[in-house]
């Protein structure tokens, strides 16, 4: 049987876990509609799906905020790099939708 003390402490951090998760959620449906209408003005203008320099830049940007926070940055740079695919991908899909659009 957990303590009951030891219960509510475990109890505080879980909730401030689920706290964070939501954040998370928000926080990443927030940025995937940023990313969206980056791809709709990549598609009406023609511009490529990918920008490497962008993406490494970024990469090498989170890695160092990274490890300010004490957060492993491999593990950052690995979080990025699955965004960063999702948003290609994205990108791709409204790319095939608006063929013929571009100004």
């Amino acid at each position: 049987m957990i303590d009951p003390e030891i219960r509510a402490q475990l109890s505080g951090y879980r909730q401030s876990i689920d706290n964070i998760d939501a954040a998370l959620v928000h926080m990443l449906a927030e940025r995937f509609r940023c990313t969206q209408a980056v791809g709709v003005l990549k598609a009406k203008h023609s511009l490529p799906p990918a920008d490497p320099a962008r993406e490494e830049y970024q990469i090498e940007r989170l890695r160092r905020l990274a490890k300010d926070a004490n957060l492993d940055p491999d593990f950052a740079e690995k979080f990025l790099n699955f965004i960063i695919k999702e948003v290609i991908r994205h990108h791709e899909a409204i790319a095939a939708e608006h063929v013929g659009e571009a100004k």
